[in-house]
């Protein structure tokens, strides 16, 4: 499989078990579960097992039930995976996320049963756009998949909700909705474009050829630095809390 022709800058080639690690999105899949140490980290009471058990519940909740319900929404990822088995991971993994959200709230804060009912509604409802899609889009995204870990495992950890928990979700949100912005165009380009063609002519008499390797480079170079850069953010900011 050529560059170009994979569906995703991190899409293995397809078959076997590379078609589930592609189903991870995992650059993607590090950078928003970063939001849930980030949200884990700026409560007042650093409690390692919440963070733990929020870890938990976004990879089976987002990483693998999202993506699987987003791949049996029309193959984007082009993977070989089979269709029941798609709806089998998504089932088994978003009631073991959910389940693992009601264990926290027994002893947390039962009001995290209302986090635990969003996240549920949200993950169905946007990979599969029910209702229209009309909660599928780009403020969905940056509300679900942005700002909604970081409240969530703050809420986990403080029982509460205090300013620095609504800066730093707007901080997430915003975030991915740039990434929303790169990403959306690159996925045109990869998955829907049957050709590009042209050329771009300077004023010095030269011209760059126009193709899909340079519209989609830049932008994907920029989701792969803004992951690592969300990532080291939230490692930080956990290592601060505990030394």
């Amino acid at each position: 499989m050529s560059e170009t022709a994979r569906p995703a800058f991190y899409a293995l080639a397809p078959g076997g078990w590379r078609d589930y690690v592609t189903l991870l999105h995992p650059p993607y899949t590090a950078w928003h579960l970063s939001y849930v140490a980030i949200g884990a980290a700026l409560a007042p009471h650093f409690r390692w097992w919440v963070l733990g058990l929020a870890l938990a519940a976004f990879f089976l909740g987002m990483g693998v039930a999202a993506h699987a319900l987003d791949e049996l929404h029309g193959r984007p990822l082009e993977t070989r995976i089979p269709r029941r088995l798609l709806v089998l991971l998504a089932a088994v993994s978003l009631t073991a996320a959910a389940g693992i959200g009601v264990v926290t709230a027994v002893y947390t804060s039962l009001w995290l049963l209302a986090f635990v009912a969003a996240g549920t509604f949200i993950a169905v409802a946007y990979n599969l756009e029910l209702f229209g899609g009309r909660f599928h889009g780009d403020l969905w995204f940056a509300l679900a998949w942005g700002a909604f870990p970081v409240l969530a495992t703050y809420f986990a950890s403080a029982e509460t909700i205090r300013v620095e928990a609504i800066l730093a979700a707007a901080f997430a949100a915003l975030f991915s909705h740039a990434q929303r912005l790169l990403s959306t165009p690159v996925r045109q380009l990869r998955r829907q474009a049957k050709a590009v063609s042209g050329e771009i002519d300077l004023i010095d008499g030269t011209s760059i050829q126009i193709t899909r390797e340079g519209l989609t480079a830049d932008a994907e170079r920029a989701l792969q630095v803004l992951a690592a850069s969300v990532v080291t953010l939230a490692v930080a900011l956990v290592v601060l809390r505990v030394t």
